[in-house]
């Protein structure tokens, strides 16, 4: 028996309230692109760019954090090992967090308060006068990104319409690396003791992103809540009034009138949904998802988390690249990793699920493989090993972000924030916690068997990943969010 086959649970009665019949999916999903879109996707998406400058920020200033007068008493390996994992074990907590509160209390309350979080924790650290504080505060930037990452990709998918929902979902993950390119090129300024003084360029850094997340901040006020949260959470007056002003906007924008909706749904209302019902609909009904979510998060997660962010370290240990010229290196690096899902997002849509996810895991693990080869061989320069990483971070950026993408469509509505937080907390752990503590020993050892041992095991988990895929992905391009995973809140007829 299939897993889509498999009857979903039923609600529990106690929190059942009206029976509602809405047509809100239908008519959000044959919505043509629009202005109200693009302010859905700059008022969620830029938020990526923020956390790419300032994770490479940290990559790129550890050299002159670890350097005398430079403030703090601090090792690099410190800042690329205990900081990376504490930011990462931060962003898993925040995750599991928040991304309860979010299918509780709805998608737009909490990616507002998790920014705020977010670019408190990071102006707190531009302020870090000793290594505790450091690490704490890198502990709760992580928290707060954790939370976006529930938050957003969940409001993200259940705003956008099913055609576009693939290519702009990868486009918004995989805005990250825009930040950091400007990370990158900022840290170049921002370490040039010429400018700035030692103790002083590595905080403007961080003092600066927080300005451009208070400009994110304005701007994503006008970002609604989700129609679907709102009719499920006994809000369908408000989800359609929402819908219908959107709908007049279109109309107005497009000139013609929009076409009519495909279908209407018919649910329980009800006001929130207990972790006993979470995890027996993703593991007992969508067992063979569950396997599929894990296994993209663990390969993306330590290939990203356990080796690119150490990419300043290899260049300063192995090729004697200048702490303050990494940021050049890293930029290219960015930029590949930009271009990936720019490029091949709109495959996603039109090739297929399935056959885009698969393939750019594999294709990155074996280029990868290849590029540890090469390394162990002493083939590779800094400028070569950069082109190397360019191009295979093209393929695995679009992997990874797809893995965000699928478990936010694939689980019903009323779990999708969680289930977006559990396994992005469990793969990140696995490969994000443990990753940067080991990877830091190795590069550090300064013995190129070491930092070859990292780079296969980070192109294993992603071919492991790849061949998941190929067998569990769910086509899910251009097919709506109830069509894909039936909400638990749909009212089932009583049988005669």
């Amino acid at each position: 028996m299939g897993v889509d086959s498999i009857p979903a649970p039923a609600p529990v009665p106690a929190e059942r309230g009206s029976v509602v019949t809405t047509a809100v999916p239908a008519r959000l999903d044959r919505l043509p692109w629009s202005r109200w879109h693009w302010m859905i996707v700059i008022g969620l998406g830029t938020v990526w760019i923020l956390d790419g400058l300032e994770v490479t920020i940290v990559g790129n200033v550890a050299g002159r954090l670890a350097e005398e007068g430079s403030g703090l008493d601090i090792t690099s390996a410190q800042v690329t090992g205990v900081a990376a994992a504490l930011y990462v074990a931060g962003a898993c907590s925040g995750a599991l967090f928040f991304g309860w509160l979010t299918d509780r209390y709805g998608r737009k309350k909490l990616f507002m308060i998790t920014l705020v979080v977010y670019l408190g924790a990071t102006a707190m650290t531009a302020l870090s006068f000793e290594s505790w504080w450091f690490f704490l505060f890198r502990f709760l930037t992580g928290f707060g990104i954790g939370g976006e990452y529930a938050a957003i990709n969940s409001a993200i998918d259940e705003l956008i319409p099913s055609l576009y929902r693939g290519r702009v979902d990868l486009i918004i993950n995989g805005s990250y690396w825009l930040g950091a390119i400007g990370g990158a090129l900022l840290s170049i300024v921002m370490l040039d003791t010429d400018i700035f003084p030692q103790d002083l360029g590595w905080r403007l850094s961080f003092a600066l992103g927080v300005v451009l997340g208070l400009v994110i901040l304005l701007v994503r006020r006008h970002v609604p809540e989700s129609p679907r949260w709102q009719f499920i959470h006994g809000r369908g007056e408000s989800a359609e009034e929402l819908v219908s002003t959107v709908e007049r906007e279109i109309e107005r924008e497009k000139g013609e009138a929009l076409p009519p909706p495909a279908g209407e749904i018919t649910i329980h209302q009800r006001k929130s949904i207990g972790f006993g019902t979470i995890a027996k609909t993703v593991f007992a009904r969508y067992p063979r998802r569950a396997v599929l979510s894990l296994s993209l998060f663990i390969g993306q997660a330590f290939l990203y988390n356990a080796i690119t962010f150490g990419f300043g370290a290899i260049l300063t240990t192995f090729f004697d690249v200048p702490t303050g010229n990494t940021g050049y290196y890293f930029a290219v690096i960015a930029a590949g990793n930009f271009v990936g899902p720019l490029l091949l997002g709109r495959l996603f849509d039109t090739v297929g699920r399935r056959i885009m996810i698969s393939s750019t895991y594999l294709l990155s693990g074996l280029l990868l493989f290849g590029t540890a080869w090469l390394f162990d061989r002493g083939s590779l320069t800094a400028t070569t090993l950069t082109a190397c990483w360019c191009v295979v971070l093209f393929f695995a950026s679009t992997g990874a972000s797809s893995a965000y993408l699928t478990v936010s469509e694939i689980f019903p509505m009323e779990t999708r924030a969680m289930a977006i937080a559990f396994f992005y907390a469990l793969g990140t752990a696995a490969g994000g916690i443990s990753g940067p503590l080991v990877f830091a020993k190795l590069t550090e050892s300064g013995v190129v068997g070491d930092t070859v041992l990292a780079f296969q095991i980070g192109a294993g988990l992603m071919c492991a990943a790849g061949l998941v895929a190929a067998f569990l992905a769910v086509n899910a391009e251009r097919r709506s969010l109830e069509d894909i995973a039936e909400p638990l809140s749909v009212a089932k007829q009583d049988a005669p």
